[in-house]
């Protein structure tokens, strides 16, 4: 069945109706009230969403209707007349500038975000599905309307047993916080994916923060691996501790043993300091593991209140589809603030699936 086009996604709809309604008025208002120049208004309006060419047209259609009027009420030849329709003349050369102006800005705008998304594909490509298992599913929410590249990121690598996981979130916003991401991130699949134990990653981290940034941002992090077996390792530096919805529906956070610096802070640490305690936890079937940034544990509400994860997420995370429960998790927090954000959050779920 062919699909009748929507009227309000025309953009001469609303200025011919607002012309239609000075017209209305000033038959109703009669010759004394001179509202011919209001005609004006439908070129101005016609610029907003439409063309050079629709404005002409909105604006050839606006000086005939001025006329109509001016007949009507008997000023054809009147002062007040040739001033609407000069009126009329000059906001329509205005509003097409206006339009021309307006569509190179949107053709820019859609350039610039194309350019966002190739970024954003090459720093963060998408999460392997399914690594034997265990299933991973992630969601990303920026603070900025429209934006898909920020501080806070996640990303997995496959491993020789299993799937090496991080989540990170860096310090600051801006351009800078986008090129530490991106080390960090590129840091991190290079040495996830080779021999390195680990404990052998955050060094590597370290290192290309101190060498290929300015040096003034720090990161805080969760690295974690998990194995064919269920079996998961974490390394937290300073980051939220993952969250745990056991098949029975029991929440418990994965909490670090020791609280350790974020990494890009490992020189205010104590000399030979050994870094975090591994903390591993065991996943039984249908079990999964939350890993999150601030953007969500410390969404607050209209008094200040942080967003109570063990509250209330087990409600949203029982859902048996992994991606269906992160947007019940997204809504939950949607009515704790009442819709709105003012940070970056990504959430990355792990599911251990029963082994083969």
């Amino acid at each position: 069945m062919r699909t009748q086009a929507n009227t309000a996604d025309q953009p001469w709809v609303i200025p011919v109706a607002a012309m239609g309604v000075v017209a209305t008025a000033s038959i109703l208002a009669g010759p004394g009230f001179g509202l011919l120049p209001f005609f004006t208004a439908g070129p101005a309006l016609a610029a907003a969403r439409g063309t050079a060419r629709t404005v002409l047209g909105v604006g050839a259609f606006s000086a005939a209707l001025c006329l109509v009027s001016a007949l009507a009420d008997d000023h054809l030849g009147h002062t007040r007349t040739l001033v609407a329709l000069g009126g009329i003349v000059f906001v329509t050369a205005a509003a097409c500038y206006v339009s021309s102006v307006r569509r190179q800005a949107e053709r820019d705008l859609v350039d610039v975000r194309e350019v966002a998304e190739a970024v954003q594909d090459v720093l963060v490509p998408p999460l392997p599905a399914q690594v034997g298992p265990l299933t991973l599913t992630d969601s990303y929410l920026s603070a900025t309307r429209s934006a898909r590249v920020g501080g806070d990121l996640s990303q997995a690598v496959p491993c020789e047993d299993g799937v090496r996981v991080m989540i990170a979130d860096v310090q600051g916003k801006g351009i800078e916080a986008l090129r530490t991401a991106a080390v960090v991130l590129h840091t991190f699949r290079d040495a996830a994916s080779g021999p390195l134990g680990l404990r052998e990653i955050a060094p590597r981290i370290e290192e290309a923060l101190a060498t290929r940034t300015d040096g003034e941002r720090f990161v805080t992090g969760v690295i974690a691996e998990a194995r064919d077996d269920g079996s998961v390792d974490l390394l937290n530096y300073g980051h939220a501790a993952p969250l745990i919805r056991r098949a029975d529906g029991h929440l418990e956070l994965a909490r670090p043993a020791e609280h350790t610096l974020p990494l890009g802070l490992s020189g205010l640490a104590a000399p030979q300091a050994p870094g975090p305690a591994v903390a591993r936890v065991v996943l039984a079937p249908e079990d999964r593991i939350l890993f999150y940034t601030d953007g969500l544990s410390e969404a607050r509400d209209d008094r200040g209140e942080f967003y109570p994860l063990q509250d209330r997420a087990g409600g949203p995370l029982s859902h048996p589809g992994p991606d269906r429960a992160l947007q019940e998790l997204r809504a939950d927090v949607d009515r704790h603030t009442g819709g709105g954000r003012d940070d970056d959050s990504v959430l990355l779920l792990l599911q251990f699936e029963q082994a083969s």
